[in-house]
This record gives C-alpha cells, sequence and structure tokens, in this order.
C-alpha cells in the first residue's frame, strides 16, 4: 500500500473490535466550542458515548460533565485520557497547531480518531500528519472533520462529476463569504505576540503560527472539495490576502486564490470574513461541457440544460453524518484512513498561504517536499 491509498479497507476478522452489544466508549480532548458541538451530535446522533474529556479549563470539564453525565472520567492532561484502556476512540478538537502531536499520541494508544481539521498550522506539521497517516496501524479509524466528504448531497455530486456526467471539468471555484466578530473589531489596537505556551494556546485564534490563517484553518473546507472533485492536489497555487479590517493578531481576513491542476484545469477561491455579521454564503461550483454542480452543506444543484436545474436539500447537517459513518465504521470493522488527504488538503492551503507571504506562484513540490 502507498500513502495515496488513503481509504482502507481491511476484513472485519482481521480486526479487535468491541462487542456489538457495547456501546462504543469515546473520550473528548478539547472541550471548546467545536469539540462539545462534536460531542453532542455523536451522542445524539449515534450509538458511541462520551465517557471521558481531557480541557485545560475546569469550566469546560465541568459543561461537558453536565451534558454528558457527573460520572465521565477527566484529565487536565490528553496523555492520561489516553492511557484510559476503556477508551476506544477519541475525538480530537484541539486548537489546530496541536493536532499533529495529539493524533500521532493517540495513534501510538491504538485509539480510533475521528479529528478535525486542518491537518496542522504549517508544512511541517502537514507533512509530519502525512506520515503518522502512512505508518498508522491499518486497524484503526482516522477520520478528519472534512465532513462535506460525507454528506450524501456531496457525494451524489462528485459521483455525477466522476462518472463524466459534466463532462470534463475544465474550471470550478469554492466560495467562501462571511460576515464574523471579526467585523466588530475595527480599528482594534493590535494585541503583542504571545509570550509563552500558555498564550499559545489562549489565543490561537489570533496567530498564523497556531491557526494557519483563515485559509487554511476555515476555507480549508472548500480545498478539501476541490481536491476531491478533481482528483488529488494542484501543482501549484497564486493568492493575495489582506488585512482587511483585523488587526489584532496578524490573519488575513480576505484572500483570493487560483490553483492550477493537472492537464491546466484550474480552481478558484474567494475567502473573507468582513461581510455584514448575518452573511454567509458558503458553496463550491465545477463546470463541464455538459453541465455545471454547485454544491453546499445545505444542497446541491445540478444544472442540466437551460431551465433544466434539479435541486436537493441535505436533510440534516452533514457533520452527523461523518460522526455517524465514523462510529459505524468503527463497530463494523471497516476502517478509513483518510489522513494523507486531510494533510494533502491542508498543503494545498499552505501553498496558497506561501503564496501570498512570497508575493509569487509557489509550486506543490515546494510545500509538500
Amino acid at each position: 500500500m502507498t500513502r495515496r491509498d488513503t481509504f482502507l479497507i481491511v476484513p472485519a476478522a482481521a480486526l479487535k473490535a468491541s462487542a456489538a452489544n457495547d456501546a462504543l466508549s469515546v473520550g473528548l480532548i478539547g472541550a471548546g466550542g467545536r469539540g462539545s458541538y462534536d460531542a453532542s451530535l455523536l451522542a445524539k446522533h449515534t450509538s458511541a458515548r462520551i465517557t471521558a474529556v481531557c480541557d485545560i479549563e475546569p469550566a469546560r470539564i465541568a459543561a461537558a460533565r453536565k451534558t454528558h453525565g457527573a460520572a465521565i472520567a477527566s484529565y487536565n492532561d490528553f496523555r492520561d485520557l489516553l492511557a484510559n484502556k476503556s477508551i476506544d476512540a477519541v475525538l480530537i478538537a484541539t486548537p489546530v497547531f496541536l493536532h499533529p502531536e495529539h493524533l500521532e499520541a493517540a495513534i501510538a494508544a491504538g485509539k480510533h480518531v475521528y479529528i478535525e481539521k486542518p491537518a496542522a498550522a504549517d508544512a511541517e506539521g502537514a507533512r509530519r500528519v502525512r506520515r503518522i497517516a502512512d505508518r498508522a496501524d491499518r486497524k484503526l479509524n482516522i477520520t478528519f472533520g472534512f465532513q462535506q466528504r460525507y454528506g450524501p448531497g456531496y457525494r451524489k455530486a462528485h459521483a455525477l462529476a466522476a462518472s463524466g456526467g459534466l463532462g470534463p471539468v475544465r474550471f470550478a471555484h469554492s466560495h467562501w463569504i462571511k460576515g464574523t466578530e471579526s467585523v466588530s473589531a475595527a480599528g482594534a489596537q493590535p494585541w503583542p505576540q504571545p509570550a509563552n505556551g500558555a498564550e499559545r494556546v489562549k489565543h490561537w485564534k489570533r496567530w498564523k503560527a497556531t491557526f494557519g490563517d483563515y485559509i487554511v484553518e476555515t476555507y480549508c473546507h472548500g480545498v478539501d472539495v476541490l481536491n476531491w472533485f478533481l482528483g488529488g492536489h494542484p501543482e501549484s497555487a497564486l493568492a493575495t490576502g489582506v488585512q482587511a479590517v483585523d488587526r489584532r493578531g496578524d490573519m488575513r481576513d480576505h484572500c483570493t486564490a487560483t490553483f492550477t491542476y493537472k492537464d491546466n484545469v484550474q480552481a478558484t477561491l474567494t475567502g473573507s470574513q468582513v461581510a455584514a455579521l448575518f452573511h454567509r454564503d458558503v458553496r463550491e461550483s465545477f463546470y463541464g461541457s455538459k453541465g455545471t454542480i454547485e454544491t453546499a452543506r445545505e444542497f446541491w444543484r445540478h444544472e442540466r440544460g437551460k431551465n433544466d436545474i434539479v435541486e436537493e436539500r441535505e436533510p440534516r447537517d452533514i457533520t452527523i453524518d461523518a460522526l455517524a459513518e465514523f462510529v459505524q465504521r468503527v463497530r463494523e470493522g471497516r476502517p478509513e484512513n483518510a489522513g494523507v488527504s486531510a494533510a494533502e488538503s491542508t498543503l494545498t492551503a499552505i501553498m496558497a498561504r506561501e503564496s501570498m507571504d512570497q508575493r509569487r506562484e509557489v509550486t506543490w513540490k515546494e510545500v509538500a517536499g
């Protein structure tokens, strides 16, 4: 197997799985906003149960115990949670720059892993995740929170494109325009650089070194969809970006990138945090000679001809689909290793960020090694 075999199926007989009547025991590492949300969906919509929580903030641990039961185990150090042999799987939703370390430790502990995107905040970290996934035990599930890959509508759209239903796809676009609290930060004074590890964790969303920049942490969803539909990573990226409003850290709150894929297929990405607070317009488009596909978390649309458009709505939050499939795969002994594709989508976003930093076109070889 090579590292490009990112989705691997192993016979159930070769796996050590939980008994059919046992609920999957899951430990939550990182009980902030996203971690708490994922854990609540997992508990509500799957047979798995949150049985342990780890966070450095006592208030977050208290909130998790209130939601999932006072009897759940609690830890301040993720290594202690991983040492708990009664835990089958972990849900990791920690700051981006910690993802490689936490993923590696979880795999070494023999846990199935659902970890939030992206793979890392920098190229070195993403390459580390790629290596970790490549050598991981093939009996383990390694799933990243690129939930578009699990949405029913996205999968139908991808199947249509892959089957040639659009003809050759020659151009694609990812659109990620939204309003955030950054808008209200106009005129705020810049913050000092973090002076120690505690400050890096506390203010990780303000700095590229810990957050990755918006194109890496947030718009990576759209980047991942582009790579998925276009069959792999691009060969180069040319991008621009600015701090349009929020100057508290060093994050760019607006960017535009052009990715060039094999055979000169191009895709663009436009991302911005500076729209009105109520506004959100997030979607992707794929253009072929036979039609156009538009995908989003809420729907997918197929334009088949003039005045001939078919649209389907997603029945629920596609994060539920991602978590439900993760639990089902663990229970049925059908492991998925999505680590390499997640690392490559992260490196694609980092390639665009490097292009902004260096004010030139950056190639895949420069960031991916």
